[in-house]
């Protein structure tokens, strides 16, 4: 696999964890932004502990996230990272959904996982008609 193709195979499970970070980040109770870190509303164990000792944590935590996404999913051997990127577009499929029926209705969270889905399977179509095309 190429470079190009390398880095089309990360977008769906960077686009998921970056909507799921910024969800749980605008979905924070003012109380929260103010200071009062008791009231972070996370369910990972990780992302709450982090968000219970800084404000700041969560955006550092999410970026971090992102960083290994990108670099576990671009230099895994390719079954390896098609397993890991897809684990994460799902786990964060999941996160998201949550936020999105608790606050935005059912439906968004269906739109969303449809969403995913597609962009998941028309990346992997144009990876697989160029390899086929060059007879990988």
């Amino acid at each position: 696999m190429n470079k190009k193709d390398k880095l089309l195979t990360l977008i769906p499970a960077l686009w998921t964890s970056l909507f799921d970070s910024i969800i749980t980040i605008v979905n924070q109770p003012k109380e929260y932004w103010d200071g009062d870190l008791d009231v972070a509303n996370e369910a990972n164990s990780i992302g709450y502990f982090i968000m219970k000792q800084h404000v700041s944590g969560i955006f550092i935590l999410c970026g971090i996230w992102l960083i290994l996404i990108g670099i576990i999913g671009y230099y895994l051997p390719k079954k390896y990272s098609r397993v890991f990127l897809l684990f994460v577009l799902m786990a964060h499929t999941f996160g998201a959904g949550n936020w999105l029926i608790m606050n935005y209705g059912f439906w968004t969270a269906i739109i969303f996982v449809l969403f995913n889905t597609i962009l998941f399977y028309k990346i992997q179509d144009l990876i697989n008609r160029k390899s086929v095309k060059i007879g990988i």
